[in-house]
């Protein structure tokens, strides 16, 4: 892979606990291309991506993002989304979007266009005066989307953004999420723990493993092929049906049992 958008390179993370919550990660993110960091809670999952995004500082290693220098705070062509929607529930949609926009200088009037151009593409139009109260969670999760997006970063980070939402509004967002990438050419490093969001949404699943948090795993997932959309639409029972074939899921499947601690201590 040439000059790869994400690099990092034997990165790890002790924190002053003497906990280890990453150990010698390595991994590089191509320009538009989807991975999705998947593994079991504890697995450094979000440590990886909060490192990437300059939220937290490695022990060990380096990394860098589109080129620029690592150990700065989130670089301007980036985005990131935590798990939850965190808005300010004071301010209205409009004003949510606009906020990496005013943090960046520029005026509401001067940001207006791009918020409502951003809105619409998120199926929120004509909602910019509302409170998030007022708001399901799947619209509450819409306007975090566009916030995050709203200053056109060629590199988004999702901490398992969908995971608290109704299994029905997280396969629309899926899917949603899939064309938003593919129209804005998106870089994009995903976080989850749902063996059927990684093979929705990914073309790269990086399976990771716990005690300590390390890559385990690398496995090619080829983009748009017509089964997996299937997957997705038709939710439960496609869910099985995945569990139960198919190299890929074969291969979670053994990585999961090789990485079992019941398995281990036998």
């Amino acid at each position: 892979m040439s000059s790869p958008v994400i690099s990092v390179e034997g990165v790890g993370k002790r924190f002053d606990s003497g906990t280890v919550a990453l150990a010698d990660a390595s991994l590089r993110v191509a320009h538009g291309e989807f991975v999705a960091l998947l593994g079991p809670s504890g697995c450094g999952k979000s440590t990886l991506l909060r490192i990437i995004a300059g939220l937290e500082r490695p022990s060990a290693g380096r990394f860098e993002v589109a080129a620029r220098p690592p150990h700065r705070a989130v670089c301007r062509r980036s985005g990131f989304m935590f798990q939850g929607p965190t808005l300010m529930p004071w301010a209205t949609v409009a004003d949510n979007v606009w906020l990496p926009l005013r943090l960046a200088g520029q005026s509401r009037a001067r940001a207006r266009d791009a918020i409502q151009a951003q809105l619409r593409s998120v199926g929120l139009a004509g909602f910019e005066g509302a409170f998030p109260r007022e708001l399901s969670g799947g619209m509450k999760m819409r306007v975090s989307i566009a916030r995050a997006l709203v200053a056109q970063p060629s590199v988004l980070l999702m901490d398992e953004p969908f995971a608290a939402l109704d299994e029905m509004t997280r396969i629309r967002l899926n899917e949603d999420l899939l064309a938003w990438a593919q129209a804005s050419h998106l870089t994009i490093l995903f976080v989850t723990h749902s063996v059927f969001e990684a093979v929705t949404l990914a073309q790269r699943i990086v399976v990771m493993a716990a005690n300590p948090g390390r890559i385990s795993q690398t496995l090619d997932n080829p983009p748009r092929r017509p089964a997996r959309r299937g997957l997705a639409r038709f939710g439960p029972t496609s869910r099985a049906a995945a569990r139960r074939g198919g190299p890929l899921s074969q291969a979670l499947r053994r990585t999961a049992e090789a990485l079992s601690p019941a398995r281990a201590t036998r």
